[in-house]
């Protein structure tokens, strides 16, 4: 399988979430469910005051994280996207959804105490892993949690699922502790906290 060897850009996205309300089955798969409940329980009791999520696609993990954040930044590449994570998400008043290119566009509500990334860095190429790595960087708060949770199957994406969150790990060097790293059934979930 030949891998592209760009970051996949807003019109790939659209294409899905255009062509398919639920592209990756987030709403109806169990191996999707099982995800979502290891990514929340992995957070553990913890409130979180300002969190950032990336790539909410249809907003499924979005209304699992809401009430664990007393507010949260939610962004999609996809406009589509975007307005179907408006609609699910509608009653929850901590929660904001934008269309934004992130690592290209970073968010203003800054620093965060919770950054997820699950099933995102891939998507991008070498540049926009290190772009993402500085932006996360400066947008976590001291003893801020990222948690990252990618496929780890092949692909034809820029990156392997591990390939992105090991390029990740070495960027953030001794910046962080990693609390879970653990490998699941087709995916992987890292929980790192911020020194």
């Amino acid at each position: 399988m030949t891998r592209h060897d760009r970051s996949l850009g807003a019109e790939y996205f659209e294409a899905m979430f255009q062509g398919d309300p639920d592209p990756w089955k987030l709403e109806t798969s169990l191996y999707e469910a099982a995800k979502f409940d290891q990514s929340i329980a992995a957070l553990g009791r913890r409130v979180y005051d300002r969190a950032f999520e990336v790539g909410c696609a249809g907003g499924s993990l979005t209304e699992r994280l809401a009430p664990h954040c007393a507010r949260l930044l939610a962004i999609d590449i996809s406009e589509t996207a975007v307005a179907r994570a408006r609609r699910r998400c509608a009653a929850l008043g901590q929660v904001r959804i934008e269309r934004m290119a992130f690592p290209r566009a970073v968010p203003s509500m800054t620093p965060f105490d919770l950054i997820v990334l699950s099933e995102v860095a891939y998507y991008w190429d070498g540049g926009d892993l290190d772009r993402a790595a500085g932006a996360v960087r400066n947008a976590l708060a001291p003893g801020g949690d990222l948690l990252l949770v990618h496929y780890t199957g092949e692909t034809d994406y820029p990156h392997s699922g591990d390939q992105a969150v090991e390029t990740l790990k070495e960027a953030f060097a001794g910046d962080v502790e990693i609390l879970r790293a653990e490998t699941h059934d087709r995916y992987r979930l890292d929980l790192w906290r911020r020194r």
